[in-house]
């Protein structure tokens, strides 16, 4: 998840309070609470929660996993789509936003077995297979690379044998650091591209968002749901670049017959400043938390202007808007898909684990936004807020808050 070049230029009123270094590698010049810098490329700090503690990424994707497991019926689909190449020549497989759990592990292993089987009821040996996993350079390749299984021992048998050996990976594996907005394959060197809860991450908030002399600034909100026209309108043109922008760099490393399965937030509601099941995990109680830091002394209101959760959730026009201008891919399928809840508790009637799970969940995604703009004290003032928020109002929360995805297949020819 979250694979982008996440970037954000200095704010007209001349601070934006991301303490992060400089183009250069220098330190930010500090001006009283905030940090003024020319520009930042949030690239370098952004990814999923990392380790393995209880607020990171790899603890708190188990909806995700449900949610990607309710999808590969139509993974699968896609997968019979694509061209099998000669058994020469390795098949790639890439993940982009892979993060730093198990669930890109699980996908990529679904999607070898499942060319295999072609392979062989085409009665073709099937090839060597070669899987990157890509996100951001600041993405915690280190606990990923901790749960690849070991790879299987190729000549000691055929594929099928390797394929058959339990807690073996029949794969070359690969890391590969740098933003999905930009190229970072050869050309048509890829057979599959798979991305799930990634896409919905913008390359950086609008500049306009946070520009106080600009009709668009996002003023006392840190998330476009419920936020003005002009302000949702900036969001959907940065979404709409910056998917034009994958696709462009896909259609130049995707070989001739390959195919793309994406998943991304989505929308049922024509207002993009209804996002739905994101409004109420980044629009509610996230927001009320940074009122109450406000509220409280601890943060002053243009810290608080000054941070954007730089998400779109996207309708299937939005989406296949850009597809069709693009030109290069067919979409094969596209549709509105019901993800469920990202709340996963044991006990629904305990409502301290209902708020532990919503911090948890905000924190696994957007900590280290939150960290990079007010410190790690502050961010986790923030968070048990969240949590304290949560848990008054647990019910509502399992109750209403649900993600819808959009799941889309693409062909290039």
């Amino acid at each position: 998840m979250a694979s982008n070049d996440m970037n954000i230029g200095e704010s007209k009123n001349g601070k934006n309070g991301w303490k992060v270094e400089d183009n250069d590698g220098s330190n930010s010049k500090s001006q009283g609470d905030n940090v003024v810098v020319s520009n930042i490329k949030l690239e370098r700090i952004f990814s999923m929660k990392g380790g393995k503690g209880e607020a990171s990424y790899a603890n708190n994707s188990q909806a995700q996993a449900i949610h990607a497991r309710s999808m590969l019926h139509l993974l699968k689909e896609t997968l019979d789509s694509v061209q099998l190449s000669s058994p020469d020549v390795p098949f790639v497989v890439v993940d982009l936003g892979c993060s730093s759990g198990s669930n890109t592990i699980y996908i990529v292993d679904v999607i070898i077995k499942h060319i295999t089987k072609r392979y062989e009821a085409s009665g073709i040996d099937p090839p060597e297979f070669s899987a990157f996993f890509s996100d951001l350079p600041s993405n915690d390749f280190n606990t990923l690379f901790q749960l690849l299984p070991p790879l299987a021992n190729y000549g000691a048998g055929s594929m099928e044998e390797c394929l058959a050996a339990d807690n073996h990976r029949s794969y070359f594996a690969a890391g590969v650091p740098g933003s999905f907005y930009r190229r970072l394959f050869p050309s048509r060197s890829i057979d599959l591209f798979h991305s799930a809860f990634s896409l919905h991450w913008l390359s950086q908030v609008p500049e306009s968002v946070v520009d106080k002399r600009s009709t668009a600034y996002n003023k006392g909100r840190v998330f476009i749901h419920g936020a003005e026209e002009c302000t949702a309108k900036a969001y959907k043109k940065q979404y709409q670049t910056d998917l034009a922008s994958f696709l462009r760099a896909r259609s130049k490393e995707m070989k001739k017959g390959g195919s793309m399965f994406l998943v991304c937030l989505g929308r049922t509601s024509v207002d993009p400043t209804d996002q739905g099941g994101p409004g109420i995990l980044f629009g509610t109680h996230f927001q009320d938390a940074w009122d109450d830091l406000l509220q409280e002394g601890l943060i002053t209101s243009d810290k608080r202007d000054t941070f954007n959760i730089p998400v779109y959730a996207s309708s299937l026009q939005d989406f296949k808007e850009v597809v069709e201008a693009d030109g290069s891919f067919t979409i094969n399928k596209l549709e509105i898909f019901k993800g469920g809840s990202p709340l996963v508790v044991n006990q629904p009637d305990d409502a301290a684990e209902v708020g532990r799970a919503l911090a948890n969940s905000c924190r696994s995604v957007a900590g280290v936004l939150v960290d990079a703009h007010i410190g790690e004290k502050l961010s986790g003032e923030l968070f048990s807020r969240v949590e304290k928020r949560g848990t008054s109002h647990a019910k509502e929360l399992l109750e209403k808050l649900q993600f819808y995805h959009i799941v889309a297949s693409l062909s290039f020819s």
